[in-house]
């Protein structure tokens, strides 16, 4: 069983959306989009703001235009895992890759 890092949550109630960390990734709790889509959830902008330091979902964010992002990813199926999050019935879990932070305005490459 892999141990899930409480990054931070954005909530105005009930303690999620949330984000977690692995060693090489983030799983998020966020709101279903569609009942039989269980690779998408909706996560609030502000969420992100809880990512380490110097890393980056390394997946793709589709801005919602409402201050929320649409990101895929692997939904968490494992009992040990699930049973560290709080999930609500509206909500599910996914998990993407952690990736290294590159700007165009860093010194190196």
């Amino acid at each position: 069983m892999r141990h899930l890092r409480h990054l931070g949550t954005d909530t105005r109630r009930d303690g999620s959306p949330a984000l977690f960390a692995t060693d090489d990734s983030y799983v998020m709790i966020g709101w279903k989009l569609l009942e039989d889509d269980i690779r998408r959830v909706e996560i609030p902008h502000k969420l992100l703001g809880y990512l380490e330091p110097g890393s980056c979902l390394g997946a793709r964010l589709e801005d919602s235009g409402h201050g929320t992002f649409y990101l895929e990813g692997e939904p968490i199926t494992d009992p040990a895992e699930l049973s560290q999050m709080k999930i609500l019935e509206y909500e599910q879990s996914i998990e993407v890759p952690k990736a290294r932070e590159i700007r165009p305005d860093d010194d190196t490459p």
